[in-house]
């Protein structure tokens, strides 16, 4: 079972530098995304794991929390600590967070 983070105890690790993943289509991540996180499509998480550290929780994010379940299992399955960030992207702004635009993880 994968395990699942509201927006409050999300934003609480990401002020403490959790590793973020956005595994949203690319011209989702630039209209808005949550500052320093890592673009890393759905269709490229198997691939792009090896480029992850581990030893760390990692947050993984979507629009609404529907892929982002899909990647933190199979994260998990490959033994990291993911976890599905639960309302996405649309949650995080919706409690008023700061989203950041453009390709760059913490772009303006």
């Amino acid at each position: 079972m994968v395990q699942e983070v509201d927006v409050r105890t999300f934003a609480a690790a990401h002020a403490d530098g959790a590793l973020v993943i956005d595994v949203r289509e690319p011209s989702e991540y630039t209209s808005g995304h949550v500052p320093g996180a890592r673009l890393v499509p759905l269709g490229t998480v198997q691939r792009a794991a090896g480029d992850l550290p581990g030893g760390q929780p990692v947050y993984v994010i979507c629009a609404s929390g529907n892929r982002s379940r899909t990647a933190a299992s199979w994260l998990s399955q490959m033994g990291f600590d993911a976890r599905s960030v639960a309302g996405g992207t649309a949650g995080w702004s919706g409690e008023g967070l700061p989203v950041v635009q453009g390709n760059r993880e913490n772009a303006a």
